[in-house]
């Protein structure tokens, strides 16, 4: 049985969220703690804990999450402007929840990823 967290519980529908994609490999849903106008987290819907997790077999979904950013972004009408996707790893890498998951942030002027 696959580890409980609580992307899990709203990849099933258990818990409320509005979901903004869903298809039997991936959903999408915004953060509830927003670090940009907009800001979605794209899961897939097979866990996998960390990048670190992730398998040769793994591929196809990984790229699936990138083509579900893409719409997304385009939907929310960020694209032209420009958005930021981002993946932590890791409790150094900033990781909250241990189901892997791409952050999609734009709505506004990002600045740089990293200052020094």
């Amino acid at each position: 049985m696959a580890e409980e967290t609580i992307f899990r519980k709203i990849i099933n529908q258990e818990i409320s969220t509005e979901l903004l994609y869903q298809d039997q490999f991936v959903t999408a849903f915004r953060d509830i703690s927003p670090k940009a106008p907009t800001h979605i987290l794209i899961i897939p819907n097979k866990l996998i804990a960390t990048a670190n997790d992730i398998e040769i077999e793994d591929e196809a979904l990984i790229g699936k999450l990138y083509t579900v950013a893409k719409q997304l972004a385009k939907q929310e009408g960020i694209a032209e402007s420009g958005y930021r996707l981002i993946m932590n790893c890791n409790q150094d890498g900033g990781q909250e929840v241990f189901h892997i998951h791409l952050h999609l942030l734009g709505g506004k002027p990002l600045g740089r990823m990293i200052c020094s």
